[in-house]
């Protein structure tokens, strides 16, 4: 089995409320809450991007670890906001950790799911060559002023180090599901992306992460009771937890590992800083589903159980997910928007 020996996270301070987003395009507030189930959102501000929150969350995996920065093999960026069009931004990443240079590099983009698509990757690397490897799902969200998503388009980053030897948690067992289910979409030099609206629900959201999550439950002959914890792709409050229920898991299970409502969708980092969560406060010998969602379209599902050393690991971690989601300074619309402004995408 692939083994987790450690993880970060990277959640930026800065938040703005549904309320002030509303104000200014004379929306209902509370109506938009009740929705979409969210209250507020992160900010990346003016001098971060998805490689610097990417870097910390790293950072902060590599600490926890115990290990050289040279001592990775693997980097994997998976975001649907890479700063650069033609400029990998894992090998930026490597440069920042002081990685050396005897490490494969690679980005991923797959909207939602680009970091657990490469969490399969190094997991299949691992497995087969014992390396560590680290995966990053980093995110500063964009959507267009005024538009739906703005409500819940977030930034934040996950990091996770594989290895097969001294784990806190292993990823026993994964599978994807994927289709043509054109939901959400940007052309080439777009600034901002395109949705289907209501047809990122059925056919595209729920139909993937079902598929994804009955295969993976059919594959290890489980039911979702036999899983302490459930963590489900966060574009709203009220997806997951619909799936959840629909494919019976309880709301117990899911509680653990919900961030939409404090930060919004950090994108590629929404399952990951979810499963984050979950590890920081699970047991010995529990068993976490998870399953990822992307635009385009696609779910991973993973079965993680965690081991012995996981007790250890949360006696010794710092500025856990909690206290990240804890630590916050709200910002105004206006400020919200230089900030937007001031940010270039593929350059």
């Amino acid at each position: 089995m692939t083994g987790i020996i450690s993880y970060g996270t990277y959640i930026p301070y800065l938040r703005l409320k549904v309320e002030d987003i509303a104000s200014f395009w004379s929306k209902d507030a509370q109506e938009i809450k009740k929705n979409l189930g969210i209250y507020q959102k992160s900010v990346a501000s003016a001098d971060e991007d998805s490689i610097t929150m990417a870097a910390e969350a790293a950072i902060q995996a590599i600490e926890r670890a115990n290990i050289s920065p040279t001592q990775l093999e693997a980097i994997v960026v998976g975001s649907e906001s890479h700063p650069y069009s033609v400029k990998p931004s894992s090998t930026i990443v490597g440069e920042i950790l002081g990685v050396g240079n005897i490490y494969q590099a690679l980005d991923t983009e797959f909207a939602c799911k680009a970091a657990t698509a490469a969490l399969e990757l190094i997991a299949g690397i691992t497995k087969s060559k014992n390396i560590y490897g680290l995966v990053i799902g980093s995110d500063t969200a964009q959507s267009r002023p005024g538009d739906p998503l703005e409500y819940t388009a977030a930034s934040g980053a996950a990091a996770f180090i594989l290895n097969s030897k001294d784990s806190i948690a292993n990823i026993y067992a994964f599978t994807s599901y994927s289709s043509n289910t054109p939901d959400f979409w940007r052309r080439d030099g777009q600034k901002y992306p395109s949705h289907g609206g209501r047809f990122t629900g059925e056919p595209a959201y729920f139909h993937h992460v079902e598929s994804a999550a009955n295969q993976l439950l059919s594959k290890l002959k489980a039911r979702p009771s036999d899983f302490n914890y459930a963590v489900f792709h966060m574009p709203n409050s009220k997806f997951p937890t619909q799936v959840a229920k629909k494919l019976g898991f309880t709301s117990k299970q899911i509680e653990a590992g919900f961030i939409i409502k404090d930060i919004g969708n950090p994108y590629s980092a929404s399952s990951l800083i979810g499963l984050a969560k979950v590890l920081d406060i699970a047991k010995p010998n529990q068993k976490i589903f998870v399953c990822s969602y992307g635009s385009g379209a696609g779910s991973d599902a993973f079965a993680i159980e965690t081991t012995p050393k996981i007790t250890a690991f949360q006696k010794a971690a710092q500025n856990n997910v909690q206290n990240q989601l804890d630590k916050t300074k709200y910002c105004d619309y206006a400020h919200y928007l230089k900030i937007v402004k001031s940010r270039n995408y593929h350059l």
